[in-house]
């Protein structure tokens, strides 16, 4: 079974070609970073506009680097949600219509269960029952993850996503967007004992996270140097400040990872979502498994950010537990705000 995947939630379109006996076929996908960059953050009107330009040319790229025709394709499946309203319409449209046209059946998927089984694209795959957590610009969740469709949610986040807090405490340091990434590089050059920032929530007894507070400490120390009539702060301290608030969300999500496990017995723990990629993130969790004893799974770098591959593989095991999972009904609607403990079970 060859199953199409349409990913628009947010500033990536990604198309993508997975055949349940072959893997992955092909993945084709365009970024809008350097678009919304001049805005300072994703605009939802043009991120839109854009997936509507490049949706049907990666679709081409798409099949041309699978070396298959589009009637060969057996299902589509798409992201309903969680999303920006008008870009998850746009992806959906496609879906939709083609299903139509080709009379396929379509399959709308939750975003944050592509996030969730996207690690299991690698070679390395892990095998259910396992601890995940799910660290992106809009979530930081950590969840039971039984099997497809099987997630019993440990602990989310009370306000910012470790993601979000990443690039707010990135644009105080004047660092552009997006900032993620670039505070992680500067971190890279900063003194850990020059900043100890506030870690928020680490001991607390659930698995909760808070991680605006730690933003709001970035603010102050930004601020202080404002008052000392510190004109621009010194790149030094740039990567002093950087490094502190790396450490201090690294130290966090680790110490909560490792309760988890604690917690549950488990021994694997799967790592999803954009800040997934992050270096320091991943330098303290192999640490800390390494330590306990356990195993950590990362996704490909290329399928950290949003993408279409992972869309597809979660339709493809979807149909492959139910095969009447996709409907012939072409009537599309799109949940911008979706719980994951919403979603249905298979």
């Amino acid at each position: 079974m060859i199953v199409l995947g349409v990913e628009s939630s947010c500033d990536e379109t990604g198309l993508a070609l997975y055949d349940t006996d072959r893997g992955l076929l092909s993945h084709a996908l365009y970024s809008q970073v350097a678009m919304h960059e001049q805005y300072g953050g994703v605009v939802p009107e043009l991120a839109s506009r854009d997936h509507i330009r490049r949706a049907i040319p990666l679709l081409g790229e798409a099949l041309a680097r699978a070396g298959i025709a589009l009637a060969q394709i057996d299902a589509i499946a798409y992201t309903q949600g969680p999303g920006l309203a008008g870009a998850l319409l746009v992806g959906s449209s496609v879906a939709c219509s083609l299903g139509l046209a080709l009379d396929k059946p379509v399959l709308g998927i939750h975003h944050l269960e592509g996030h969730l089984l996207s690690p299991l694209l690698a070679p390395d795959a892990p095998e259910f029952p396992f601890i995940a957590l799910l660290v992106s610009g809009g979530h930081t969740q950590l969840m039971r993850v039984d099997g497809v469709g099987q997630y019993t949610m440990l602990g989310e986040t009370l306000d910012d996503a470790a993601g979000e807090a990443f690039d707010k405490s990135a644009k105080l340091l004047g660092l552009g967007y997006p900032g993620g990434p670039a505070i992680s590089r500067l971190a890279e050059f900063g003194d850990p004992l020059a900043y100890k920032l506030p870690r928020p929530m680490m001991h607390s007894k659930d698995f909760n996270f808070s991680f605006s507070g730690l933003k709001t400490a970035v603010l102050t120390v930004v601020k202080n140097h404002e008052e000392k009539v510190i004109a621009n702060i010194c790149e030094q301290d740039k990567a002093d400040i950087a490094r502190g608030f790396v450490d201090a969300i690294v130290d966090v999500l680790t110490a909560k990872c490792v309760s988890a496990l604690k917690h549950t017995g488990l021994k694997r723990l799967v790592i999803a979502g954009g800040v997934g990629a992050n270096a320091q993130l991943r330098a303290s969790l192999d640490a800390a498994a390494a330590k306990k004893r356990f195993k950590v799974y990362y996704p490909e770098l290329e399928f950290c950010t949003d993408n279409g591959a992972m869309i597809a593989f979660a339709g493809a095991m979807r149909l492959q537990i139910n095969p009447n999972a996709a409907k012939r009904d072409y009537a599309f609607n799109v949940r911008p705000r979706w719980p994951l403990d919403e979603i249905r079970e298979i």
